[in-house]
């Protein structure tokens, strides 16, 4: 009786060290455990290059429209052809940062995530410096917010600021800045660009 019982428990010894020195399947099974973390890795590394490429194209759309105010190929209310409403300002922004941030069709007369501050600023020493926010939260406050740039020789800022939403969990603890009013997290990135300069005079 004890020949069977000892071939069974040699046979079970002998199928279990063979699972063991068995190594097909181990790179699939490795690369399944891995696959998930990688590809986090990878995607949060894409969403914040990302981020601030769009970052440098805010920068670079603000100079070039600050330049076409200041050399006199937009003016305000001056009853020239150059003349723009606000939400034809908006537009052509938009236009601008069309590569990788695009508008909704309702954006240009309704901001919901693409704000513009450009004016006139004639006592020097007021220009802004800080990013208005609410009181209430780390939100930005566009209260105070208008489109009324200045004539031939007036000194002008344009604040853009576009709000860039975050969807890696990874990423978004270390560059969302905005926290709405009743939220715990933040949700989105806040894009900041300013330029200050002087129109040209006629």
């Amino acid at each position: 009786m004890g020949l069977p019982i000892e071939a069974a428990e040699n046979r079970r010894k002998g199928i279990f060290s063979r699972f063991l020195r068995n190594r097909k399947g181990t790179t699939s099974i490795e690369f399944a455990i891995l696959a998930l973390p990688f590809f986090v890795v990878i995607f949060a590394s894409l969403e914040t290059f990302a981020a601030f490429y769009g970052d440098q194209l805010l920068a670079n759309a603000t100079e070039t429209m600050a330049r076409k105010v200041r050399t006199g190929q937009i003016t305000f209310q001056q009853g020239k052809p150059t003349d723009m409403s606000e939400i034809e300002f908006r537009q052509a922004f938009c236009e601008e940062i069309s590569v990788l941030m695009k508008c909704s069709a309702t954006e240009a007369g309704q901001p919901s995530r693409f704000f513009l501050d450009v004016k006139a600023v004639n006592d020097l020493s007021k220009f802004p410096v800080l990013i208005p926010r609410k009181a209430d939260s780390t939100d930005i406050d566009t209260s105070g917010f208008k489109f009324a740039p200045g004539g031939p020789g007036s000194f002008n800022m344009l604040r853009a600021y576009y709000r860039w939403s975050v969807y890696t969990d990874l990423v978004r603890p270390f560059i969302t800045n905005l926290r709405p009013a009743g939220s715990s997290m933040p949700k989105d990135y806040l894009m900041v660009a300013t330029t200050t300069f002087r129109n040209e005079s006629e």
